[in-house]
């Protein structure tokens, strides 16, 4: 179950990367664990060596080659790059791996996939929390010193040049994590796919927070217990995890998107999407959360499969247990709810033959076989429209075009009212969030309440840029209950969803109509020229 991880750093001083793989650091900070005197502690079991460094120690040798090429030199170039190849903890016990075969290991990975680079290989024999995971460090000038061959990740001729730099693509990383799962298969180790993401994706970033949270709560208790107090959850949660659980257990209960977003809302949770990706909006946090960085189980293909087979489910189960006459019923239980969604196959505008000819003779054949076709389904169009005097087609495009931007200003209407309502939102929670320190500060006076006030400053500008916000969007009237808040916003979703068709469908159709137009002129064109060419010829 062997992982690869990349981290691109911009230090200037390679010397840190060392010393890192070689001391004692605090797994928190990340700063050097000293001893009694001051002094770093050595790492009590490790492997470590250098490639393309010659005699020179690996700091000294990068810093010549940067000098060298002039390369490096700028404090936002990025001047290594990190791989971390951790192998599972039963490769030690069942497959036989020891901290040796792993360095071998990971210098020949080092060798064949970033030839020309100073490298820096070490291997440690434990992981976080004694994990017992052995794990190989491989840290590259990000420089080449040298020409190398064309390798599979390699996309351009800078790419093996010396004097170039190392670039770590996507395309390069999905090609690294093959290699080490083709590594593993080789040494028969345990491996898991790498390639096709995972249904929760932990960050770094989140990992430490997890871990420095769990830490704190384990204090936090133990000295409740020392007190004979009530302890807290033994367990800490990130506020990804909890919407993690939160977005799961409303995929459990819904049957379809709308029910889906409403479940997710009465736990001031809402459901973004943009550009065919959903996002995930909490009641803490301005920006939304990306389902991808949450995990491929939360993205919109997995959602949408999932309350599908919630509908599917329920029908069978409603199904099984027929009323009154199953046979009569079951006509209808077979007619499909319309598509309100326009279609994906509409008339397209022709291509220009003079430049399809200049990209080559394929693409001018299918210009040419493409054009027939939507010359064909153009005048079809005209005809079933009777639209094929062009004046005629022109106000029909101006009546769709007035439809189409009614239907579009309608949407931006309601988007820009759900947007004013989650801001409403967020300040109620706050306002509400606060309102308690403030109702604490006024049961003091004098010195005690403006200490209070500079303890608590943050919490009192919080409280009244809320409470001013929300004075000024409803003047002279009582604060809206969370509930009626809400209640407006799920209704303003479902009406969004609905404006949302509508506004696709006349999109579509105007599009259409410009196609159907532009193509008719160059059909029209085309005729007037043939007939002035015969004429001529005459």
């Amino acid at each position: 179950m062997a992982i690869l991880k990349h981290i691109s750093s911009k230090n200037a001083n390679y010397g840190d990367a060392e010393r890192y793989l070689t001391f004692e650091h605090d797994e928190f900070t990340m700063k050097p664990t000293l001893d009694e005197q001051g002094r770093l502690i050595p790492r009590a079991d490790y492997r470590i060596s250098t490639l393309n460094c010659g005699e020179e120690d690996f700091a000294v040798a990068c810093m010549r080659a940067n000098l060298r090429f002039g390369k490096n030199q700028k404090k936002e170039d990025v001047k290594s790059h990190h791989y971390i190849i951790s192998f599972d903890p039963r490769d030690g016990p069942d497959n036989g791996l020891t901290v040796d075969r792993a360095q071998t290991l990971g210098e020949a990975f080092c060798r064949d996939h970033f030839p020309g680079h100073q490298a820096l290989v070490c291997t440690h024999p434990d992981g976080h929390n004694h994990t017992e995971n052995i794990h190989v460090h491989i840290v590259i000038n990000s420089l080449r010193i040298e020409d190398v061959p064309l390798l599979p990740h390699m996309d351009r001729p800078a790419d093996t040049r010396a004097g170039c730099k190392h670039r770590c693509t996507d395309a390069a990383l999905e090609y690294f994590k093959s290699e080490v799962m083709e590594l593993c298969h080789r040494e028969q180790l345990y491996q898991i796919d790498l390639l096709h993401g995972s249904k929760e994706r932990i960050t770094e970033r989140e990992y430490w927070a997890q871990k420095k949270g769990q830490l704190a709560l384990d204090k936090e208790n133990a000295a409740l217990a020392a007190e004979e107090k009530a302890v807290k959850p033994t367990k800490f949660e990130t506020d990804k995890a909890k919407l993690r659980q939160t977005i799961r257990a409303a995929l459990e209960q819904a049957g379809n998107f709308d029910e889906f977003s409403a479940l997710l809302l009465r736990e001031g949770v809402t459901v973004k999407e943009s550009r065919g990706r959903y996002s995930y909006l909490t009641p803490d946090r301005t920006k939304p959360i990306a389902a991808r960085r949450l995990g491929d189980a939360f993205d919109k293909a997995a959602v949408l499969a999932m309350l599908e087979q919630n509908a599917a489910r329920a029908t069978e189960q409603a199904a099984a247990i027929p009323t009154y006459h199953p046979a009569a019923e079951a006509p209808a239980q077979r007619e499909k709810p319309a598509k309100n969604a326009p279609k994906q196959d509409g008339i397209q505008r022709m291509v220009d033959r003079e430049k399809a000819r200049e990209k080559g003779v394929g693409y001018d054949r299918w210009a040419s076989l493409h054009n027939l076709k939507q010359l064909a389904a153009t005048h079809n169009f005209l005809t079933e429209h009777d639209l094929l005097d062009l004046p005629r087609l022109d106000e029909a495009i101006d009546q769709c075009a007035e439809d189409f931007y009614e239907k579009r200003r309608t949407l931006k209407e309601i988007e820009t009212r759900l947007d004013t309502l989650n801001d409403l939102r967020q300040e109620l929670i706050n306002y509400r969030k606060n309102r308690p320190v403030v109702d604490e500060g006024k049961k003091l006076s004098g010195k005690k309440a403006e200490a209070y006030r500079m303890a608590h400053e943050a919490d009192y500008i919080i409280y009244e840029a809320a409470r001013r916000r929300l004075k000024e969007s409803y003047p002279g009237r009582k604060l809206p209950a969370m509930k009626e808040l809400n209640a407006e916003i799920e209704a303003l979703i479902s009406r969004k969803n609905a404006a949302y068709n509508d506004y696709r469908g006349a999109k579509a159709a105007f599009d259409e109509l410009r196609n159907v137009r532009d193509n008719a002129r160059k059909l029209y064109r085309d005729s007037r020229g043939r007939e002035k060419e015969q004429s001529h010829e005459r």
